[in-house]
């Protein structure tokens, strides 16, 4: 199963820059999508029909325009979890899973933490996530979680550099992790 991960930074505008082309030339099974926010009726849904992709869920926060995850899915999962059941991260459209068998794919999207209290929030979501997390595994072992996860180590792994030199979750690699 090809499963492939995408922060599409609001899919509307992802699809007026070629999205659907990307989506089959890459042809995934599964796709998970992060910040799509848009609410599913506000998407052209047979734009992903007609590409292969029937099955799509979609787990929008109750802001409008922000955040979002969704996922692509050409077979129809046996079972589709929309959150995690913990209100603060459901609020929010964070965490949406498909199971396939044994098999659970889980797009995810962290919160950014860009300033204190928000850096407050993503280090609780991070703690009570790993502890849901934890508890799934015990029923679904065979978890795959994609998305963006709002930490990177690496100036590849951040979009624009100069401008996020001192954003939480950007640690250059001469500096080290402290704790954990």
């Amino acid at each position: 199963m090809k499963i492939v991960s995408y922060n599409v930074n609001g899919i509307r505008a992802a699809l007026g820059k070629g999205f659907v082309e990307w989506l089959k030339s890459v042809d995934p099974d599964v796709v998970c999508l992060q910040e799509t926010k848009a609410m599913e009726d506000q998407v052209e849904t047979s734009l992903f029909e007609e590409a292969g992709y029937p099955y799509h869920y979609w787990f929008s926060a109750q802001k409008k325009g922000y955040s979002g995850v969704a996922l692509l899915c050409k077979e129809k999962p046996d079972h589709v979890q929309f959150g995690t059941g913990i209100d603060y991260m459901d609020f929010e459209g964070r965490n949406l899973r498909a199971d396939y068998g044994d098999l659970s794919i889980m797009s995810m999207y962290l919160p950014s933490g860009t300033n204190i209290a928000r850096l407050d929030h993503k280090l609780m979501y991070m703690a009570d996530f790993q502890r849901y997390a934890d508890a799934l595994r015990k029923e679904r072992p065979n978890l795959i979680v994609c998305g963006d996860y709002n930490i990177c180590h690496r100036p590849i792994d951040i979009h624009d550099l100069v401008r996020n030199k001192n954003v939480s979750g950007y640690l250059p690699v001469e500096r080290e992790w402290i704790g954990n």
